[in-house]
């Protein structure tokens, strides 16, 4: 299909849609607008925002059509050769999964408000942009025209958010020979020798690990708002991202290195490495799946550990980041009644709500303490010789570089052999338990050093064990450290 997207000419914050469908040939069409976006993993019922929906074929006639769900519409094309739907589609917000549109801006997320004619989502689609010529684009997809973009199908168009603006700054730098560009919009200076530097050296921890990238390039999309705001949405060969406020002091730069290493991870483990149940998408309903402690734990683990091994963050700082992870999980939910598989199934329920009082855990954050045992575990029983890198390096050799997706079996059994060893108490307590695992982690934690205590008020804090010669040097080989 091609879109073309333009500002609504009567109503402000409405992005105008005019999607065409070429090459019909049967008696009727289903359209399709997707109800969820990957990377947050509930239904967000984008049909909603639409607010007049109407049809033309290629004479310019309408064409009858109805409603058959929520967000699908079902076409009478008998005679029919192409079909032009218009509708619009309201903005209100700006997260990093959402579209905007304003006098000097033009943010969309193509999952959020372009449609797909049911059978022909791998076919190759195009999008222009109705913006002024002066106005840059920010986006992963190819440039196939004047601010006009190409996407080899559906699947990558909604995988490809973008962003046009008068005030768009870009900084560029390259990891071996990938391009990568860090893009901004927003009130903010930013310091571009610093950025390259430290964007370059987690770049490269990260292509260390795995060997080799995924894609040709890669952008960071960010949008600074001038209020506090911190998210990021992960996708083929980009990230979106919003956060703020630029202050003076260093919170926003920290948020930016984190969020932006976390989503770099993502490239390999969910974009590649994916669960079979996600293979491929399903735009129109839940998917439901077990292995988001994979997806979102292992990532939240790696983001700000290879921080930490690539030197952008100095011991004190990753320790911190450590601590607001352990917080986060034991102080607000360690007595859960469910375990990780089942909070992960129940994404699709009330994942990213506040919910019922110890009902649910983090898969982002009981998920990378789950990950930083495993990781300590394998260290422990090989000295040091494997770690959950080669668990992860596996997994994009056996899962992610074919593209066939994997099942919660098959990482188990991946992790088993990279540990030598039976890891069912590992499963049994750290994925399918409900216990604490406060003495499992610090029994880990001691092996590098580091303990966890509880201060006056029972929340916990982490700290570096005085004198102990052996757990530092296990800390050091942990982090990367010569």
């Amino acid at each position: 299909m091609h879109y073309i997207l333009s500002a609504d000419p009567q109503l402000p914050h409405y992005i105008a849609v005019d999607a065409y469908l070429r090459d019909i040939t049967t008696d009727t069409v289903e359209l399709q607008l997707p109800a969820w976006r990957p990377g947050r993993y509930e239904l967000q019922h984008f049909a909603r925002n639409i607010q007049r929906f109407a049809i033309y074929d290629q004479a310019g006639h309408p064409v009858p059509f109805r409603k058959i769900t929520k967000d699908r519409w079902l076409v009478q094309t008998k005679g029919i050769t192409s079909l032009v739907v218009r509708y619009n589609y309201f903005t209100s917000i700006i997260n990093a999964g959402t579209s905007f549109i304003s006098d000097t801006l033009l943010y969309v997320n193509p999952v959020n408000l372009c449609v797909y004619a049911e059978g022909r989502i791998d076919e190759p689609c195009s999008l222009t942009l109705a913006i002024p010529d002066e106005w840059p684009v920010a986006c992963g997809l190819k440039p196939s025209g004047e601010k006009q973009l190409w996407a080899s199908d559906f699947y990558e168009l909604i995988d490809s958010p973008l962003i046009a603006a008068p005030d768009l700054q870009r900084i560029d730098y390259t990891v071996g020979e990938v391009p990568f560009t860090v893009w901004f919009q927003g009130n903010i200076v930013p310091d571009h020798e610093r950025i390259i530097d430290d964007f370059s050296r987690f770049s490269a921890a990260q292509l260390d690990l795995f060997g080799e990238f995924p894609e040709a390039d890669y952008h960071f999309l960010t949008i600074v708002l001038p209020t506090a705001y911190y998210h990021g949405v992960e996708h083929r060969n980009s990230t979106m991202l919003v956060l703020g406020p630029d202050d003076e002091g260093e919170g926003l730069y920290i948020d930016l290195l984190g969020v932006s290493s976390h989503e770099l991870f993502h490239a390999w483990n969910i974009i590649r490495i994916r669960p079979q149940e996600l293979l491929p998408y399903d735009l129109t309903r839940e998917n439901y799946f077990q292995t988001c402690f994979v997806a979102e734990g292992v990532t939240t683990y790696y983001g700000d550990l290879l921080l930490r091994r690539a030197g952008v963050f100095p011991d004190a700082a990753y320790l911190k980041e450590l601590q607001v992870t352990f917080k986060r999980h034991f102080d607000v939910s360690d007595r859960a009644f469910q375990s990780l598989t089942e909070s992960s199934w129940d994404l699709w329920l009330d994942g990213y709500d506040k919910g019922v009082p110890d009902r649910k855990v983090s898969v982002y954050h009981k998920g990378a303490i789950a990950a930083l045992i495993l990781d300590l575990h394998i260290r422990q029983v090989t000295n040091h010789r494997r770690s959950l890198d080669d668990v992860m390096r596996l997994m994009w050799e056996r899962y992610g570089k074919p593209f066939i997706g994997y099942s919660y079996a098959d990482y188990q059994a991946v992790t088993e052999e990279v540990a030598g060893q039976s890891l069912e108490w590992y499963y049994t307590l750290c994925i399918e338990g409900n216990t604490s695992l406060l003495p499992t982690l610090n029994q880990y934690l001691g092996f590098v050093g580091l303990q966890i205590i509880h201060d006056e008020n029972g929340g916990v804090v982490l700290e570096v064990v005085p004198d102990d010669l052996i757990g530092t040097l296990n800390r050091r080989k942990w982090w990367g450290i010569d």
